[in-house]
Protein backbone atom coordinates (compact mmCIF):
# COMPACT_ATOMS: atom_id res chain seq x y z
CA UNK A 1 0.00 0.00 0.00
CA UNK A 2 1.45 3.41 -1.06
CA UNK A 3 1.54 6.54 0.88
CA UNK A 4 2.26 9.75 1.23
CA UNK A 5 5.56 11.46 2.69
CA UNK A 6 6.89 14.42 2.17
CA UNK A 7 4.10 14.93 -0.93
CA UNK A 8 5.22 11.82 -2.35
CA UNK A 9 4.13 8.54 -3.06
CA UNK A 10 6.13 5.70 -0.95
CA UNK A 11 5.91 1.90 0.08
CA UNK A 12 6.60 2.81 3.54
CA UNK A 13 6.60 5.75 5.39
CA UNK A 14 9.53 6.02 7.82
CA UNK A 15 8.88 5.48 12.25
CA UNK A 16 10.90 8.31 13.21
CA UNK A 17 11.03 8.65 16.77
CA UNK A 18 13.88 10.79 19.35
CA UNK A 19 16.02 8.11 21.39
CA UNK A 20 14.57 9.75 24.54
CA UNK A 21 11.53 7.75 23.90
CA UNK A 22 12.91 4.76 24.84
CA UNK A 23 11.90 5.51 28.31
CA UNK A 24 8.73 4.36 27.59
CA UNK A 25 10.03 1.34 25.09
CA UNK A 26 7.37 -0.67 25.01
CA UNK A 27 5.44 1.66 23.32
CA UNK A 28 8.69 1.68 21.18
CA UNK A 29 8.19 -2.33 20.47
CA UNK A 30 4.72 -1.27 19.35
CA UNK A 31 5.40 0.33 16.98
CA UNK A 32 8.39 -2.10 15.40
CA UNK A 33 6.27 -4.08 13.49
CA UNK A 34 7.29 -6.74 10.99
CA UNK A 35 8.53 -4.59 8.14
CA UNK A 36 8.65 -1.30 9.82
CA UNK A 37 11.11 -0.54 11.50
CA UNK A 38 11.74 2.42 13.98
CA UNK A 39 14.52 5.13 13.32
CA UNK A 40 15.69 6.60 16.98
CA UNK A 41 17.41 10.38 16.39
CA UNK A 42 19.94 11.72 18.74
CA UNK A 43 20.12 15.90 18.19
CA UNK A 44 18.11 15.31 15.25
CA UNK A 45 20.38 13.09 13.32
CA UNK A 46 19.45 9.18 12.53
CA UNK A 47 20.97 7.22 15.30
CA UNK A 48 19.45 4.03 15.81
CA UNK A 49 17.23 1.22 13.95
CA UNK A 50 15.22 -1.05 15.99
CA UNK A 51 13.89 -3.72 13.96
CA UNK A 52 11.57 -7.36 14.41
CA UNK A 53 14.22 -9.90 14.43
CA UNK A 54 12.00 -11.57 11.19
CA UNK A 55 13.47 -8.82 9.42
CA UNK A 56 16.95 -8.93 10.88
CA UNK A 57 17.45 -12.07 9.95
CA UNK A 58 15.85 -11.84 6.63
CA UNK A 59 18.05 -8.85 5.44
CA UNK A 60 21.05 -10.45 7.12
CA UNK A 61 20.45 -13.77 5.16
CA UNK A 62 19.40 -11.44 1.53
CA UNK A 63 23.39 -9.79 2.13
CA UNK A 64 24.66 -13.03 2.27
CA UNK A 65 22.78 -14.72 -0.58
CA UNK A 66 23.90 -11.25 -2.38
CA UNK A 67 27.87 -11.57 -1.86
CA UNK A 68 27.76 -15.35 -2.99
CA UNK A 69 26.19 -14.02 -6.29
CA UNK A 70 28.63 -11.40 -6.13
CA UNK A 71 31.37 -13.82 -6.44
CA UNK A 72 29.86 -16.45 -8.89
CA UNK A 73 29.37 -14.44 -10.94
CA UNK A 74 33.37 -12.95 -10.67
CA UNK A 75 34.04 -16.32 -10.76
CA UNK A 76 32.22 -16.85 -14.61
CA UNK A 77 34.35 -13.98 -15.26
CA UNK A 78 37.66 -15.84 -14.75
CA UNK A 79 37.57 -18.07 -17.71
CA UNK A 80 40.46 -19.91 -16.89
CA UNK A 81 38.78 -21.49 -14.30
CA UNK A 82 36.14 -23.18 -16.22
CA UNK A 83 36.07 -26.64 -17.44
CA UNK A 84 35.24 -28.53 -20.48
CA UNK A 85 32.76 -31.20 -20.45
CA UNK A 86 35.32 -33.55 -20.64
CA UNK A 87 37.57 -32.36 -17.89
CA UNK A 88 34.21 -31.96 -15.55
CA UNK A 89 33.17 -35.78 -16.90
CA UNK A 90 36.59 -36.70 -15.49
CA UNK A 91 36.57 -34.92 -12.13
CA UNK A 92 33.23 -36.88 -11.11
CA UNK A 93 34.09 -40.22 -12.36
CA UNK A 94 32.17 -40.32 -15.32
Amino acid sequence: MKKLYQGKEVDFVPNILPVSDLRNYNEVLKNCQVGEPVFLTKNGRGKFVVMDIEDYEREKAEKKLLMKLQEAEEAVKDESAWMSLDELKKSVGV
